[in-house]
């Protein structure tokens, strides 16, 4: 729970500093879907960013995360899915809203993960988890703005971590993560 009241506050605080900005130009805001890929799994959602200053602009997601871990994780088979919610950061390189970015996001996701445990020559053994993981990562991006810049695309790489911060069940896995991501949005 701590770590959702630090991103609460986070994000909080991001907003008061865009509303310090020049209203002629920013905020900025834009609307939009994102979808995210990984090797074990996807997660989708919708997102709202904020462009408060030039070069710098905040982020939220609310989205379904879906993970299919095989026997990469604790468990021989583990296949689930969840809600979850994400802050994020980004900086454009060159002080606009188009171009080379980095950032870093950190996500919370509520998921319930069936798994399976096969034993040589015994039944397989199963169950439901029920995880919270808490997924910071780190991401770098390319953003392209069409139709008078009302129309965003950006393609964005992210290296990060999955932590289980409460577990009821088995264990079942985590650790390191890459995704490969892509958003649109409509910028308002």
């Amino acid at each position: 729970m701590k770590y959702f009241f630090a991103c609460l506050f986070f994000f909080n605080t991001a907003l008061l500093i865009g509303q310090s900005a020049d209203d002629s130009v920013y905020p900025q805001r834009e609307l939009g879907i994102e979808a995210q890929w990984y090797p074990a799994g996807a997660i989708f959602g919708l997102r709202y960013e904020i462009i408060s200053l030039p070069g710098h602009a905040i982020n939220a997601r609310i989205g379904y995360n879906v993970a299919d871990r095989k026997d990469w994780g604790v468990q021989d088979n583990e296949t689930g899915a969840g809600p979850g919610f994400s802050i994020g950061y980004r900086y454009y390189l060159m002080n606009v809203i188009e171009g080379l970015f980095v950032g870093g996001r950190a996500d919370m996701w509520w998921l319930d993960i069936d798994w399976r445990d096969d034993i040589d020559g015994q039944p397989s053994i199963t169950g439901t988890s029920e995880i919270t993981v808490f997924q910071p990562t780190i991401e770098v991006g390319y953003r392209a703005t069409f139709f008078n810049d009302k129309i965003s695309l950006a393609p964005a790489l992210a290296l990060g971590r999955e932590i289980n911060i409460k577990t009821k069940g088995a264990e079942v896995g985590q650790g390191g993560i890459v995704l490969l991501g892509f958003s649109a949005g409509y910028i308002f």
